[in-house]
């Protein structure tokens, strides 16, 4: 099949339109010359679909500045109300959150970074506000190794060569025949452990989530401060993020 630049099918505009929306990811608040250097764009195009984003009650204008409104989040929810996994997900992660004592969370692969669907804070042990669509580069996460551990070995191959991976931390691992060994060794097990990779002093362990046809198509994890707990009491948490694991897998 043709890419859909390729056949006629791409709409450009609107495609732009959305780079504008996602460039407010980065930075909240942003003047129009902001945003034509963030996105690449004129300042005549920005403006017009700046100007339409604010019509349309998607974007707030100030004096010389723009920002989102709560409106955009129609669009993530969206998609969250269109998966029956995040209706399964919470009462589960919240049912392992007070069994545990600790946060619980649940994401998926979108394209090189995993994508928070569920979450349950207790005391949050992380300085990175985690909400749900929160993003973090699948290569440094226990959630995003698991996930990179049910791909086949081609699309293991694509992640590779798309991904950019740079240190997230001193203790974050990038080399890429180690990250290959680690998923390989993380297929073979049905877990990973991330220790202090995405933040420091934080560790997580993190189980796949499986479709009927065997499928990972989600991943769970705990995370716990590395004072209190060493990578080696992370396994002590696995049977019961395996059983809530499990239970969605069923569900499914």
């Amino acid at each position: 099949m043709q890419p859909a630049n390729s056949t006629g099918l791409f709409v450009q505009s609107f495609a732009r339109g959305l780079e504008v929306i996602e460039a407010f990811g980065q930075t909240p608040t942003m003047t129009l010359t902001e945003v034509a250097e963030a996105t690449g764009l004129s300042r005549a195009t920005v403006r017009r679909f700046l100007h339409t984003l604010v019509s349309l009650g998607y974007m707030r204008a100030g004096d010389k500045s723009f920002q989102l409104t709560p409106k955009v989040m129609n669009l993530g929810f969206a998609y969250l109300s269109s998966q029956p996994l995040v209706e399964l997900v919470d009462p589960v992660l919240a049912n392992l959150s007070k069994q545990l004592g600790q946060s619980t969370s649940a994401s998926v692969l979108d394209t090189t970074d995993v994508v928070y669907i569920a979450r349950q804070e207790t005391t949050s042990i992380m300085r990175i506000n985690i909400t749900v669509g929160t993003r973090f580069p699948a290569y440094a996460t226990s959630m995003g190794r698991v996930l990179l551990a049910g791909l086949s070995d081609a699309e293991l191959q694509a992640y590779f060569a798309q991904a950019d991976l740079t240190e997230v931390t001193d203790y974050t691992m990038t080399d890429p025949s180690w990250l290959r060994s680690e998923i390989s060794e993380i297929r073979a097990q049905g877990f990973a452990v991330v220790t202090e990779e995405l933040e420091v002093g934080l560790a997580s362990v993190a189980v796949p989530i499986r479709n009927r046809a065997g499928k990972t198509v989600a991943a769970m994890n705990t995370s716990v401060a590395v004072t209190q707990h060493t990578p080696e009491d992370l396994t002590e948490l696995l049977p019961a993020l395996q059983a809530a694991a499990d239970e969605v897998s069923n569900a499914l």
